[in-house]
């Protein structure tokens, strides 16, 4: 009886979850059914919502979120990631 006052995490490495979703799964489905409701689009907003969720539930098939970061760094403008410690990604070679 005594063990039933306090709960144990079983995973300490499981992500925050909103509802069902991870938080980053969570705002890509939010973000496509604010803007479909703001502009009065809701189908279209909850199709995009649904896609979002999807397309990145598939990006990451099973990686941390940290791969998309990466991807992001190798694939995208310096400015996207605001890494100022880092050089930029087209430099292949470096002298030192």
């Amino acid at each position: 009886m005594a063990s039933d006052r306090y709960v144990v995490p079983q995973h300490l490495d499981d992500p925050e979850l909103i509802g069902l979703w991870t938080l980053d799964e969570a705002l890509a489905m939010i973000i496509p059914f604010v803007w479909g409701i703001l502009t009065q689009h809701i189908l279209i907003g909850i199709i995009f919502s649904f896609a979002g969720w999807w397309g990145l539930k598939k990006a990451k098939s099973g990686r941390t979120v940290s791969w998309l970061h990466h991807l992001a760094y190798w694939h995208l403008p310096a400015g996207f990631t605001g890494l100022r410690a880092t050089p930029p990604s087209h430099l292949r070679l470096m002298a030192g």
